[in-house]
């Protein structure tokens, strides 16, 4: 697999994110989606990544600057044809050692409540992440999970795009 950062609005990106959007609409009730479409996935504190496989998009995901310490978790999607094959946890994993690079000290994301989120919540715990209070502008909402994790920090500081 190979992560790399991409433009959240390349045809095959963008169709993802169609996608990821998609199902977010079954599950969740307009008030309650916080995924980020191609464009405002572009914007300059977020760093957008693919996963590749040869030509083959394998799945997507970005991190938000909230903070100099603070990074959010958005739009994370493995393609249908992928899941359950390793994808997501090695962009985690990618995610994650990225954090750490820019010195951030947490962390976190929104995820959905309902059933068909339970398998990202138990990826997300799985790599030591626990349910938190909102934070950021989000608001409790009985259809959101957040979570947060710590990080230990240890890398230089760098901006989201570098």
């Amino acid at each position: 697999m190979e992560i790399r950062v991409d433009d959240p609005k390349s045809e095959r990106a963008a169709a993802l994110l169609r996608e990821h959007l998609d199902e977010m609409a079954v599950y969740s009730p307009p008030e309650s989606r916080h995924a980020l479409d191609s464009h405002a996935l572009c914007s300059p504190d977020v760093t957008f990544w693919t996963v590749w496989k040869g030509l083959e998009l394998l799945g997507c995901g970005a991190l938000l600057e909230l903070a100099p310490r603070h990074g959010e978790l958005k739009s994370m999607r493995t393609a249908k044809a992928h899941l359950r094959n390793g994808v997501a946890a090695s962009l985690l994993r990618h995610i994650i050692a990225e954090g750490e690079r820019r010195s951030y000290t947490r962390l976190s994301l929104e995820t959905g409540s309902m059933e068909g989120f339970a398998p990202a919540r138990a990826l997300y715990r799985r790599f030591g992440f626990s349910v938190c209070e909102p934070f950021a502008s989000y608001v409790p909402d009985r259809n959101s999970v957040f979570m947060t994790r710590t990080l230990p920090s240890a890398g230089a500081t760098a901006g989201p795009n570098a």
